[in-house]
């Protein structure tokens, strides 16, 4: 009897798991591996079971969408057709394919799973761009304010101030609101009712025009004072934070003179934004269209044997990730099988990936980060906190040294050299700069123990 075929996948938030459950539906064996202690990724992040939680639904959007694929994983899981590695981080792939991962919370005990094909469903992660006071503790990313409010149901502080521009602000504002603290304000860098001059893109998608009605009510319930065209310019505190100064913005994106006023507060949720996770498709060899790995119509890269699918091919939610998911997941289930894929199988989700490309793309054109973010970063602002580079050094590597991308900047500077590796200070280092925000190819996509290293040989996962 000939042995099903075996699929490795990378991620399992919304993309990762929709692959799973249509490729192993179709016959297809399947892997599933994971950084986290359960399913759900980012979108459907779940409380620790010791807390609790009575109504976890409560935190969520799309709960029921998440009960399906639940429901779908176990089923799996118990027929044999998907098996979960959580807490295993794939530091590693090799063509052939051989993913390498640290196993357990500890990282410190390493694996191997072989397959014969991937998807790469690996994610995001919040763009961070510094101000004076950003380091304040207090002073967190809005999608880390609200992972401590889904995993650990507490909130970040009393009073809060969510700033920044894009979509994850309004989930942000209205959780933290509804979990009992009080949001001084919404501060959008953005004018979001420029939505409204792209018909187009609302006509693709007219269920994000309700779902933003409805954010809106939430936000008036709970009397969140929204600031749209504003940003925030510093964060103020002795040792932690304790308000924050904001200022109107003008057409061109820089602070209106005089319309700066300071506002108190002990936690401040900032965001602008995110970036796709593409170490693994780099170290691959995945060509990149910016920042995003490419992929056909069946969400194949150029690299055989490799689908990626979601927010790592582009930023765009959690149905968008789900439909590109679901389109990768028969994709492969077809090609694994040797015959041709039939794209009228997967019309539904295609037809939703369209319209939720063409809105998402008109979001991106509308909630970018101000265009004079740069300039306000004072010479002495720390921007890469790893190596603790301040923005004149950053400065000085172009203006006086000569340095013409980011790989020189990081060399002259050690902007980038830390733990992060510049993912989080790159797109700073970037914007103060001048400098392309290129992908940076890592032979490893995270720190390894040498032991781990060392016995390669020995542990295969097939």
């Amino acid at each position: 009897m000939t042995e099903r075929p075996h699929l490795a996948v990378i991620g399992a938030g919304p993309a990762g798991l929709a692959a799973s459950l249509a490729a192993a539906a179709r016959g297809v064996r399947v892997t599933l591996i994971d950084a986290a202690a359960e399913a759900g990724g980012q979108f459907y992040r779940q409380p620790a079971a010791a807390l609790g939680a009575r109504r976890p639904e409560a935190l969520h959007h799309q709960w029921r969408t998440w009960e399906r694929l639940r429901t779908g994983l176990d089923r799996h899981l118990t027929d044999g057709r998907i098996r979960q590695l959580t807490d295993h981080h794939v530091w590693c792939m090799e063509r052939g394919f051989a993913v390498h991962a640290l196993a357990g919370p500890a990282q410190d005990d390493g694996v191997v799973v072989r397959a014969d094909a991937v998807l790469l469903a690996t994610g995001g992660y919040e763009t961070v761009l510094p101000f004076p006071g950003w380091t304040l503790p207090g002073v967190v990313t809005a999608g880390g304010a609200q992972a401590m409010l889904k995993v650990g149901l507490v909130l970040p502080g009393r009073t809060a101030v969510v700033a920044g521009t894009g979509p994850l602000l309004l989930p942000v504002a209205t959780g933290l609101a509804a979990a009992g603290a009080r949001v001084a304000a919404l501060v959008e860098s953005a004018a979001p009712g420029e939505l409204l001059r792209r018909p187009s893109a609302l006509a693709a998608q007219p269920g994000k025009l309700a779902e933003g009605a409805w954010y809106t009510a939430r936000l008036l319930r709970h009397r969140v004072r929204a600031l749209v065209r504003h940003t925030v310019v510093e964060a103020h505190g002795a040792d932690r934070l304790e308000a924050v100064t904001v200022a109107g913005l003008d057409a061109d994106g820089r602070v209106r003179p005089g319309s700066e006023r300071r506002i108190p507060c002990d936690t401040l949720a900032v965001g602008h934004g995110m970036l796709p996770h593409t170490d693994l498709a780099e170290s691959l060899g995945c060509t990149l269209d910016g920042t995003d790995v490419r992929v056909d119509d069946e969400q194949r890269t150029d690299v055989p044997g490799v689908w990626a699918a979601g927010e790592t091919t582009g930023i765009g939610g959690a149905a968008l990730a789900l439909a590109e998911g679901h389109i990768a997941g028969r994709s492969i289930a077809a090609r694994l099988h040797g015959t041709a894929p039939d794209p009228r199988a997967w019309a539904s989700a295609n037809r939703a990936r369209t319209r939720l490309r063409t809105f998402f793309a008109a979001v991106d054109s509308v909630c970018a980060p101000p265009a004079g973010w740069a300039e306000r970063v004072p010479d002495d602002t720390v921007v890469c906190r790893c190596e603790e580079v301040a923005a004149g050094e950053v400065r000085a590597a172009t203006d006086e040294l000569g340095a013409g991308d980011l790989r020189t900047v990081k060399l002259l500077t050690r902007a980038g050299m830390g733990w992060c590796q510049g993912r989080m200070c790159g797109p700073a280092v970037a914007g103060i700069t001048g400098c392309p925000l290129t992908p940076a190819r890592r032979p490893l996509a995270r720190p390894v123990p040498l032991g781990v290293l060392a016995g390669l040989s020995e542990k295969h996962l097939e």
